[in-house]
């Protein structure tokens, strides 16, 4: 682990910002231009197609994937961000796993605030179970606002009545609309990255007046998390939304959901996307992935047994 790394990155996401209020294509075109330098891995294959009526992108080992598919929702707050912004997250995990994913280009704020995101997420597992996908070999993997919909499409799906995925992997998820978490106000300023005023921002244009107690917007607080998968949340010490993850897990925890609340130190929030430039976040990825490649093939043993 390198302190010296740390100290760069923190640095780098520190860099004088315009001052006040960017606009929306300001933020999407600044979120682009960040998310453009992270390292992709070039052993990877990608191809534009739909998923639950919405653009994704099919990402593939180059030698062909083996069982298991990830359905990745990629972060941005709801309002910016899209499958190519992630491709270093989801490039890494299918390289890591041998797994296919498909990152989904769900619809965004605030042009298609609250509850478009969930809903085009929701169609597009449908999706993958009408195809004859078998539950036991899909997780739902995100980052950020998309780690928070790994977990809200869990409970959109439990309420729709439809079987669960294998597991969620949650990179610094967002689970709160709330903002009640201490680490709120404890990690302004440490966070490099997160100001209060810029999270309320955004997820003002996700809410659009929607009341924010409730679960599918405040998971961490609200959300009854009984009968679901294995979870693995990873997040950072140095994160405005750290007690989004410590929260949930102990939710998940105290109702029987196996869940592995895995935190790293002096890390800015999604440090997994530095991954070729961190170590801890090559090593993140590494326990992602051997979480991942455990809970498909558990599932994939089962399935057989039960044939």
């Amino acid at each position: 682990m390198s302190r010296e790394q740390r100290a760069r990155i923190d640095a780098m996401m520190r860099q004088p910002r315009p001052e006040g209020p960017r606009s929306v294509d300001e933020l999407r075109a600044g979120f682009r231009a960040l998310m453009a330098q992270m390292i992709v891995p070039d052993t990877i294959r990608t191809t534009r197609t739909t998923l639950g009526g919405r653009p994704a992108l099919h990402v593939e080992p180059h030698n062909g994937p083996r069982a298991g598919t990830i359905l990745y929702f990629h972060g941005g707050g709801f309002v910016f961000g899209s499958p190519e912004t992630a491709l270093s997250l989801t490039g890494h995990l299918v390289a890591k796993t041998g797994f296919e994913a498909y990152s989904l280009d769900y619809r965004l704020a605030p042009e298609h605030p609250y509850p478009a995101a969930i809903d085009d997420t929701l169609s597009a597992y449908r999706a993958l179970l009408d195809s004859g996908e078998d539950p036991s070999v899909i997780a739902f993997a995100g980052d950020s606002a998309g780690g928070g919909l790994a977990v809200t499409t869990c409970l959109a799906a439990r309420d729709a009545g439809l079987p669960l995925p294998a597991a969620v992997v949650a990179f610094s998820p967002g689970l709160d609309a709330t903002r009640t978490g201490e680490s709120m106000d404890t990690k302004e300023g440490i966070d490099p990255i997160f100001t209060r005023e810029a999270v309320e921002r955004t997820g003002a244009m996700y809410l659009a007046g929607a009341d924010p107690h409730q679960p599918l917007l405040s998971p961490a607080v609200l959300a009854d998390l009984t009968g679901f998968p294995p979870m693995l949340i990873q997040v950072g010490t140095n994160e405005l939304l750290l007690d989004d993850s410590t929260r949930l897990a102990a939710h998940a925890r105290a109702v029987g959901v196996d869940v592995i609340l895995d935190i790293t130190a002096d890390v800015p929030h999604v440090f997994q996307s530095f991954a070729g430039i961190l170590d801890e976040a090559d090593e993140a990825l590494d326990r992602a992935a051997l979480f991942l490649t455990q809970r498909i093939r558990a599932g994939c043993t089962a399935h057989r047994s039960g044939d």
